[in-house]
């Protein structure tokens, strides 16, 4: 994935997770949990993206 790429999806959910936070009337609570799955979610995939995790699509939840 080319640098550009990267940079530009960061900062689409970047300013995705700013406008849900200061727009969308939430308890403190509920935004917090969102806020950290959405950086969880997001290392997760910088860490595929880069090739340190591998390939996620193996990993089986379930039967």
């Amino acid at each position: 994935m080319p640098l550009i790429n990267l940079i530009i999806v960061l900062i689409v959910v970047g300013v995705l997770l700013w406008l849900i936070n200061t727009y969308i009337p939430m308890d403190r609570k509920i935004k917090n949990i969102l806020n950290i799955v959405v950086v969880i979610v997001v290392a997760l995939w910088l860490l595929q993206v880069f090739g340190i995790l591998g390939a996620l699509g193996s990993v089986r939840i379930g039967r």
